[in-house]
């Protein structure tokens, strides 16, 4: 990319180191690999001692490049009182979400969080960052684009008024679905609340310069928002891999298959065929040692789903690690474990860890709906179909494949190199092209 001076981007997330999680990566590779293709950034986020952040991973600092400024706010959000009133340490997940058993106290934020805090309970540090906006404006900074990541989605408002009040080129980055996450049903919202949030979704995509999303089925989701919304505007840009983080040599076990699971996982993704016929299978092939790893959030319900298949003894719980500890868990395994959580939209569900799944370059085990993004992504890619919830014989003979090659040679490596148009470098090219258009 040629031009006079670098393109200044202004990136506005709330997730950014300490912050860990998959939230995080999108954000930190885009900018880490701009200053490649002629972009410098300038990232707002919130001061790290504020921040309400579900996991800490420090390890990755180390991808901010030394010459980005990262200047960080104060923000208010109830996750304090959350803490206090409900004796939890951990902030929850989506907002409140996603917890299987919750407490009076626990249903009573839910409530308050989906109808007063619209669109999510960060919203209070909205304030502070269009503040710190306009003293950097006011002292002469110039800026080419603004990108806002989201979730939360409250960071989106933090774009809409900026494009309303300074006429800034921007890019409403959207990791997931707004209105039509899994969750949403969850959060009670009464009608008043529904409809403002919908009326939030609608006026940020009818009035972003662009809308990137990380899957063509969300891409088709926000393009029936509105009439208004022209179909260029939404660009399908995927998360991806950083080569970076696969430089460590595969070095699956030799003396046992082991199947690998990494990140937050729950009773929702509905493994239990799975585990069934992963059960069926050690029955059947004693001499192959058949092994499961869980790295990350795992729900008691699932744990209990272990234990109810007559896997307890053969499976390993590990809790968070850091993001390169974790890709070195994917590299000593022989196959990978993908879910997809059993929701509605689920077809256009495409998390990050799939495609580290892919550079890792193992088989992998992917629980969810045939035809959707992951499924069609897994096939092109070469590292096998997705396995329908319910269908226990595909999942049984799938296992029986794999125990079949391992016996002939304990490495499964793939050989396919479709995965690389998914590295972060190349996708941050896209993203600088995109930043470039007028």
């Amino acid at each position: 990319m040629s031009a006079a001076r670098p393109l200044r981007l202004l990136v506005i997330t709330y997730y950014w180191p300490p912050s860990g999680g998959a939230g995080v990566q999108r954000s930190l590779k885009f900018v880490k690999h701009l200053p490649q293709f002629g972009v410098e950034s300038t990232v707002l986020t919130v001061d790290a001692s504020q921040g309400a952040y579900p996991v800490l991973d420090h390890s990755l600092a180390a991808d901010v490049p030394p010459q980005v400024r990262v200047i960080r706010t104060d923000t208010f959000e109830p996750f304090d009182s959350y803490k206090k009133l409900t004796g939890r340490q951990q902030v929850p997940y989506g907002g409140f979400v996603g917890e299987s058993k919750t407490s009076l106290v626990q249903q009573l934020f839910k409530f308050v969080r989906g109808n007063l805090f619209i669109p999510d309970a960060r919203r209070g540090w909205n304030r502070y960052v269009l503040q710190t906006v306009a003293d950097l404006l006011a002292a002469g900074e110039q800026f080419d684009a603004v990108l806002t990541s989201s979730p939360p989605h409250s960071t989106q408002l933090i774009g809409l008024e900026l494009r309303r009040r300074y006429g800034l080129r921007w890019l409403a980055d959207m990791r997931d679905p707004w209105t039509d996450i899994y969750y949403y049903k969850e959060l009670n919202h009464l009608p008043p609340a529904r409809w403002l949030d919908a009326r939030y979704e609608r006026q940020v995509l009818e009035q972003a310069d662009a809308v990137l999303v990380t899957s063509p089925s969300t891409k088709r989701l926000f393009q029936h928002k509105s009439a208004r919304i022209a179909p260029e505007k939404i660009q399908v840009l995927p998360n991806g891999y950083d080569e970076a983080d696969f430089r460590q040599p595969s070095t699956p076990p030799q003396d046992a298959l082991l199947i690998t699971h990494t990140g937050t996982i729950s009773e929702t993704y509905h493994i239990e065929q799975l585990l069934a016929a992963g059960a069926e299978c050690a029955r059947r092939y004693p001499q192959v040692p058949l092994r499961l790893r869980f790295v990350g959030k795992v729900s008691d319900g699932l744990r209990q789903q272990v234990v109810a298949a007559g896997l307890r003894e053969q499976t390993e719980f590990i809790p968070f690690v850091p993001h390169d500890e974790s890709v070195g868990y994917l590299l000593r395994s022989t196959v990978l474990l993908m879910a997809i959580p059993d929701v509605a939209n689920n077809r256009g569900i495409l998390p990050g860890k799939v495609f580290e799944y892919l550079a890792a370059r193992k088989p992998i085990l992917c629980v969810g709906p045939s035809g959707s993004d992951a499924d069609t992504l897994l096939q092109e890619c070469g590292a096998g179909p997705a396995l329908p919830y319910t269908d226990y014989a595909a999942m049984l003979a799938r296992l029986e494949t794999l125990v079949a090659q391992w016996q002939r040679n304990p490495n499964l490596d793939l050989a396919g190199t479709g995965y690389t148009r998914y590295s972060r470098r190349a996708l941050t090219e896209q993203l600088a092209k995109v930043i470039a258009a007028k």
